[in-house]
């Protein structure tokens, strides 16, 4: 007996549903070819409660006890979640590669690999991975989303000018030495910090979601950082 993958409205899956091949869920869906065995082993498989379990394991564990009786059904959140998980396991470097070409940029894949530990904590696909990177090759002037436009006002811009100050004073650019820097900024302003944060991620990213801010300024490197927060802070006249 061979059980049956079922739609998620727990009919016999088609194409209705949109089933896919193996290839289709890698560049359509984003999915690791891991996460993918994994899922289709676990629906007609299992092993006491585990949820990840990798082909090596599954070699040595399988036995037929274990194999599902009843149809089950394909979900494609839980898929996706599962994803999420070989994403934070996977090499940087080979997340770089597979991700390199869904950037319509230049890409680098060394500063592409050096931005997956941060870029990789939420994703739950190689798309997202793509998406949540393209900040990184993106030229000036920078497109802006409405909401990271609607952030840099007047009063939002002359603050950027003040920390493109200090910042260009730093030679310590890490992580630490730029998040004191700014907060020294804030506290003098007497502004919490994500008033300076939200304009300035917004100046670097031309959005309002990516990695922490001080990863950002990390990752561009300093000249790149900084001209891109002037290039908005001229506009503050």
């Amino acid at each position: 007996h061979v059980p049956l993958i079922h739609g998620s409205d727990g009919a016999k899956m088609s194409k209705r549903h949109g089933s896919l091949g193996a290839e289709a869920y890698r560049d359509e869906h984003g999915i690791l070819p891991e996460a993918l065995f994994n899922y289709l082993l676990r629906l007609g498989w299992g092993h006491g409660d585990r949820e990840e379990i990798s082909r090596e394991e599954a070699i040595e564990l399988f036995d037929l006890k274990g194999v599902g009786k009843s149809p089950s059904r394909f979900d494609m959140k839980k898929l996706e979640n599962l994803n999420g998980h070989y994403i934070r396991e996977a090499d940087d470097t080979r997340l770089a590669q597979i991700c390199a070409p869904l950037i319509d940029a230049n890409v680098k894949i060394d500063l592409l690999a050096r931005a997956m530990p941060v870029l990789k904590v939420r994703a739950k696909s190689t798309h997202e991975l793509a998406e949540g990177a393209a900040f990184l090759f993106a030229q000036r002037p920078l497109e802006m989303t409405e909401k990271a436009a609607n952030l840099l006002d007047d009063e939002a811009l002359a603050r950027l000018r003040l920390l493109s100050d200090r910042l260009s004073a730093e030679n310590d650019w890490t992580i630490e030495a730029l998040e004191a820097t700014t907060k020294s900024l804030a506290e003098d302003l007497e502004l919490g910090l994500g008033k300076l944060a939200q304009p300035l991620r917004a100046a670097l990213t031309g959005t309002t979601t990516s990695p922490g801010i001080f990863d950002v300024l990390v990752l561009l490197g300093r000249d790149e950082a900084l001209a891109r927060i002037d290039a908005q802070a001229a506009a503050a006249g």
